[in-house]
Formats: structure tokens, sequence, C-alpha cells
């Protein structure tokens, strides 16, 4: 069993990376491997509490020559990009894992993006090596350069034999190595076939690592060979510093370049004081940890998935104000439950009340990603009532889980809608939902909040008279009802003189004409008019202010109906992001959901992006980002806010 704590790990201390990047590129089998490779079992994809492979964030830990690792397995869809971001906040290095073809470098940018973003060094394992063309090294590195801030530095190439790659060459040590599916690779004589190809790459590594660091920019421009330490210490001094990223090449579903990986990871990954360094965490003082991630595991309870900024931690304890109910380790991907942890450990806590993700437990705050605003969403229906105690715990629960969720009770439009990241993150979170509530729900578009105003100003004149015995109800109005300009609201004011209607009486009229306003003729509020009470009469016995309430009520239905009433939609200003030779299909897309381009320009930060601009109905927003990122590779995304209300001229 390896020692999680890091005592036999030379005072890094534990170690944890976050596998990211693009959906297929093969995180989870990556994982594998190197699970396999450190000696330990392969984690099992899923059980009744987790989402399906490729949906959920995985946590393994394992131990690599004696060096403690926490292994942080993340979703590759965009739509899980938030579980990213998580892990990110709280890793030492990010493995960024892509394809090798040319062509599908640009579903690697966002990768690239988020671990700068954070501030995280990073390397980039380039997997499925095997499917790799001639050439297509040097095609696929410039194309990943595109998508990248930081310099990519190629640590190998790849030996052909035949047609197929058979194993690499190390540009650091230059040594050249055979693949061995199921064992370590074995060391062979350079091929003179590659040895061309090799200089080239080196003088390539040495230059871009020479632009940081002197002593090897003397070594190269005097032609001298720089040993392997003068390249290592400047190219982790790079990496931990967020000037370049080491390249490396593998197939994970043959085992090819793992070791490889393993060992420059080893070397490479900054030990716990860098990365407190760099967040800016002191060393010194209580225990402290920070919650990236919350799940409820049925009869686990509650677990917070927690980095140890400083330690130790110990089962029952309290940290943070918080008593600890339990510690739990997950060598291999299974749980395993200890009494005490170290810092540097990510592990999980059990039964943290009242902890959510993103909270620092114990000294000041730490940052920590905000959820991203949300691009889709369905309203959620009962299919039976009985069921709505259940339903709103489970709901709670779910959104613990996924701060990316949004849950929001619609009282106007009686609809219960959840909102997140496109349409394979909802369905996700509504199986768990449904699994773990046990209730039955279906889901429905949510509907949207128009309203109506009038085009024409009307006077209308009520009179409510009635004798049922006794006191009877009077009430004599007229009102005069105009349209007002947009955005202005509702007015009520009067101009009665000569006391024909009472004072008493007056603000009853204007409480019922501005009740009256909530639903007009086509069914919806009304906004932007005023209503002014111009004449009246009343009778000194039957008049009361439920009779002038009654009589205005009249007049405002009739009035608003005679004024030309018209629907109003609300309209949203759109900002959608694309690789830019995806902006045209964006431009006709907006078009074709009767959007206003308002023009489109590159995306700062973002080479080769660009953001597209438009005025939208909020009615058109619906699946919008299920058709962007059909026509984007995935990739298209889009935020929103709202901008003004206008005629609808949808077709109703």
């Amino acid at each position: 069993m390896p020692d999680f704590t890091g005592r036999e790990s030379g005072g890094a201390g534990p170690r944890c990376i976050a596998l990211i990047g693009p959906q297929g590129a093969g995180k989870s089998t990556l994982l594998d491997a190197m699970l396999a490779a450190a000696g330990g079992p392969a984690p099992r994809r899923r059980d009744h509490h987790q989402r399906e492979a490729g949906t959920e964030l995985r946590l393994a830990h394992a131990g690599f020559m004696g060096d403690p690792w926490a292994i942080l397995d993340c979703p590759g869809s965009v739509e899980f990009a938030h579980e990213a971001d998580c892990a990110l906040a709280v890793a030492d290095l990010a493995v960024i894992v892509c394809e090798s073809a040319p062509d599908r470098a640009a579903t690697v940018g966002p990768a690239l993006r988020a671990a700068e973003r954070a501030g995280v060094p990073a390397m980039l394992f380039v997997n499925k090596l095997d499917l790799l063309g001639e050439g297509q090294v040097r095609d696929s590195l410039a194309a990943l350069q595109g998508q990248s801030h930081r310099k990519l530095v190629l640590r190998q190439v790849p030996i052909r034999e035949g047609g197929a790659i058979t194993g690499y060459v190390d540009l650091v040590s230059e040594r050249a190595y055979r693949y061995r599916r199921g064992a370590a690779s074995e060391r062979i004589e350079m091929p003179e076939a590659v040895r061309t190809r090799e200089a080239e790459a080196r003088g390539a590594l040495l230059e871009a690592l020479a632009d940081h660091d002197d002593a090897l920019m003397e070594k190269v421009l005097e032609d001298l060979v720089p040993s392997a330490e003068e390249i290592y210490r400047p190219l982790h001094a790079g990496e931990v510093h967020g000037q370049v990223v080491s390249v490396l090449l593998g197939s994970a579903e043959h085992a090819g370049g793992i070791q490889r990986l393993w060992k420059a990871l080893r070397h490479d990954v900054p030990g716990l004081a860098e990365t407190r360094e760099r967040l800016a965490i002191d060393a010194a003082g209580e225990a402290c940890a920070q919650v990236f991630r919350t799940l409820h595991a049925g009869h686990a309870g509650r677990l917070s998935y927690a980095r140890i900024w400083r330690g130790p931690v110990k089962e029952g304890a309290p940290l943070g104000g918080i008593r600890v109910g339990g510690l739990h380790r997950f060598p291999g991907g299974e749980a395993q439950k200890v009494a005490q942890v170290e810092a540097g450990e990510v592990v999980a806590l059990a039964r943290m009340e009242g902890v959510r993700t993103g909270d620092t437990l114990g000294g000041e705050r730490l940052p920590f990603p905000a959820a991203p605003a949300p691009v889709h969403a369905v309203a959620i229906v009962l299919e039976d009532r009985k069921d709505e105690v259940r339903l709103s715990a489970a709901l709670q629960r779910l959104t613990e889980e996924d701060s990316a969720l949004t849950l929001t009770h619609d009282a106007e439009m009686g609809q219960m809608v959840l909102s997140g990241q496109g349409d394979l993150h909802l369905r996700a979170a509504l199986e768990r939902l449904a699994a773990s509530s046990g209730v039955k729900l279906r889901t429905v578009r949510p509907q949207v909040a128009y309203r109506e105003t009038i085009r024409q100003p009307v006077t209308q004149h009520a009179r409510l008279k009635r004798q049922t015995g006794g006191h009877g109800q009077f009430a004599d109005v007229k009102l005069e009802i105009a349209p007002r300009a947009r955005g202005e609201g509702f007015l009520f004011t009067d101009r009665i003189v000569g006391g024909v209607v009472p004072k008493r009486f007056i603000p009853a009229v204007g409480e019922a004409a501005e009740a009256a306003t909530r639903k007009g003729p086509l069914g919806h509020p009304v906004v932007d008019v005023s209503v002014t009470l111009v004449d009246g009469t009343f009778h000194s016995v039957d008049s009361s202010d439920m009779a002038f309430a009654s009589a205005t009520r009249m007049a405002m239905q009739d009035g608003l109906a005679r004024a030309e009433p018209v629907l109003l939609e609300p309209i949203d200003q759109v900002t959608i992001s694309v690789p830019a030779e995806y902006t045209p299909a964006a431009q006709r897309l907006l078009s074709g959901r009767r959007g206003q381009i308002l023009g489109f320009a590159a995306k700062e930060g973002w080479d080769g992006w660009d953001e597209v601009q438009a005025l939208l109905p909020e009615a058109e927003l619906h699946e919008l980002i299920i058709e962007l990122r059909s026509l984007t590779m995935g990739l298209g995304s889009y935020t929103r806010r709202f901008d003004h209300l206008a005629e609808s001229r949808a077709a109703r």
C-alpha cells in the first residue's frame, strides 16, 4: 500500500494533478492506465451514487516510486467545464489530454485557456498516438500552439517502423525507447532514421527554454551541449511559472508512454510548498482545507471533497469550527476510511453539515471559480403533487452538488425551472434527481414572461349601481387610459375638481387601476400605461372604496380592450463565442431565430475566436445552445442579459 502522506517523497509532499481536456480525448482511459502503471487496480467506472462516465469528476489516489498522488479525472464536455475549473482551483498541475489529429486542435482551446485562467502549470499529453499519421506531430503541435498563450515544448519525437509508431526519443536525455504493451518501455539505440528530426526538435526545445534562462542561453549561443540537469531546471521553472507547457506523446489504450508521463510528473509537478506560494497560502497556522466538490453519497452521507492546505486533520477534530465526521481516501478509486490526513492531501470529509463547494475551512477564504451563467433550461412537472416535499429535498441536494445548476421558482408562470450548461448537463442532473428522489417527473419548455401594452389612448366611463336592501353600492368613474414610453411603467393621476369624487375614494381608484394591469385582454401583465381619473359621481350613502374599486376594474377591462392592445416580448442582448471559422454559421443561426445582428469582433484573449453580438427574443433562446454546439464541434457558447421589451413579431 503506498504511503499517501508523502513521508517517502523527498519533501514534495502529496501532490495533485487534474486530467482535463475535450470529450473523447481518453482521460478516463489514461487514468486507468496510470493507476495500472503505478501498481494499483483500475477504478470502478460508476456505482449507484455516480453519474455516467464522462459526466462526473472522479478522484483516485496512487503511489508512484514512493510519491503519493491524487488524480482528479474531469469530465470533458464543455457542459461540465465548471467541474474542471473547481478541480484546477486545488491542483498542482493540469494534464491536458488531447487527440493527435491536427484538425481537432480547436477542441483543446478551452482546456488550455482554463489552465491559463486558473494560473495552473500544465502538461499536454497527446493521446492516441497510434492513430497519428506521418508528419502529423509537427502539424499537431503547430495547430495546438495556436490555441495556447503559453509556449508548447515538445519533449519527445516518435519512432516509426513499418508505418507504425513503435517508440519515442526523449529530447532531454536523447535516449530512445520502444513501447512494450503491459510493461515499461525498452531502451534501444536511437534509429538513424529519426536522428535528423530529433536534432531539429531538441534545438527547438532548447531555444524555447533559453528564452527564460540566461545560463542555458549562453550554452545555446556557444553551441555547447547542455547536461540533462541544465535542461530540466529551466523546464521545471518554466512550467511552474506558466511560461511553457511540456508536450508528451502516448497511447493510453495501449499503455504507451505512461511510464514516461509518470516520470515527467514526478520530476516537474510543483510540490505543496510551490503551490501554496502560487496561491499565497501561508504555510503556518491552523489546519486549513478548501472544498472543491460536494457529493451526497447515500448511506455514506454528505461528502465534501477538499484539498488540505495545512494539516494535520483528524477524524472527530474541528476544522474551521466544524467537526470532521470522517476522512476518506480513494486508492485506485475505492473509498478507504482513515483517521488522519496530512497537508497536501486530497480527501473526502464526511458529514460536514452546512459546508458548500468553494468554502475554505480554517484561515482566510481562498479564491474559487464562480459558476457560469446558465444557457439552457427546462421546467419540471411532477406527475404526483404528493411528491413535492421529496422533490424539494432532492433538488436542494442536487444544486449543492453542482453549483453550475440553478433552480428558480417562477411564481408568475407557476413553474419550477432548472437551468444549466446544456442538454447533456440537465439530462444527467435529472437522471440523478429521479434516482435519488424516486419521484416521477417530466420536463416541459419554460414559459416566456410576455407583457402587454396599448397603442392608442382611450377615455372609458363605467358606473356601478346596485341596490340589495339597506345600503347599496354606487360609483361612477371616467378614466383616460394612455400608452407611455417603453420602460416608464404604470402611472396613476387624477384631475378631479369640485369634489365630484371625494378625495377619500381616489386611492381606491388608483389601486384598482394598477391591479387591473396584472392581466390584460391578451392574458399577460400590462406595462407602460397611464391612468387618469378625470370625472365621476358619488352617492353620500351608497358610495364606498369597494364600489369605486369595482367601477374602476370595469372601466379598465373595457378600456384596455379598446386601446389596441399589443403583445410585448422580452429581448435579450446575446453574445455568442465561437472559433472564427464558425462566425458565419453563428450569424445565420441568430438570423434564423429572429435575431438582429449588432456586429462581431475578435474575442479578447482568445486568438482565432470571435464574439457575435445580437438582440434576440427570449422565446428564441430555448435550445439555442444545442444547435450552436452542433454547428461548432461542441465549442460554441453564449452569454445573455435582458435588454428591453418589444412588440412581438412572432406569429401567434
